[in-house]
Parts: C-alpha cells; structure tokens; sequence
C-alpha cells in the first residue's frame, strides 16, 4: 500500500469550470483539472505523492488518513437554543424523537 492510500482522493465534474476537478478533502482542495477524469485522478495522485514528501522533508506528520476510516454514526452537533426548539418541537409533533428527525432531515438535504 502506497502512503497516498490512506487518503480518499476526489476526482468530480465541476459545472462551474466545464472539467473534471481533483482534490484531497480535508486536506488539498481543488488542485487539478482537465478533460480527462483519469488523467486528472493520476495527476491528483502525483499532487498528493508530492505533498506527502514535502511533509516527511520538513517533518511534519500528514493529515490523518480518511481513505477506509469507519464512523459510529455519532457526532455532536451544537446549533442555536432556538433551532434546538424548533427541531424538539417539529418531532414532538411528527411523533418522533429530536435524533430520528433530524437524522431523516439530513438524509434529505445530502441525497439532493
């Protein structure tokens, strides 16, 4: 396994450039492109190589890794005490609890 394997690497068609771009999140943002997707994923990889030695040169520990990392399904979310009301409200009415709805309202906005 190569030390950029630990890295999810992002290669998408942006519609605002009219090109596929590159990027390392967390990390390296948009960095690459072209018209060609692999070509610009292979570019990415050489970026990414390039970035990590320069790391290792001025002994820097890299990012930690986020390719193959697993989640729990939980993370604290802090927002305003009136949208804490408002969303403890909402569910109260649907018959659900806080966590269930704004779980459903979140698989909303990312499947978009």
């Amino acid at each position: 396994m190569k030390e950029r394997d630990k890295y999810l690497k992002i290669v998408e068609w942006s519609e605002k450039d009219k090109c596929y771009t590159g990027s390392v999140p967390g990390w390296i943002g948009k960095c690459c492109h072209g018209d060609d997707e692999e070509k610009v994923y292979k570019q990415l990889c050489k970026i990414l190589d390039e970035w990590i030695e320069i790391y290792k040169k001025d002994g820097i520990s890299p990012p930690p890794q986020t390719a193959g990392k697993e989640y729990s399904g939980k993370f604290i979310l802090r927002v305003e005490p009136d949208l804490h009301k408002t969303l403890s409200i909402k569910a109260l009415k649907n018959g659900e609890s806080l966590n269930n709805y704004c779980s459903k309202i979140l698989k909303k906005v990312v499947s978009k």
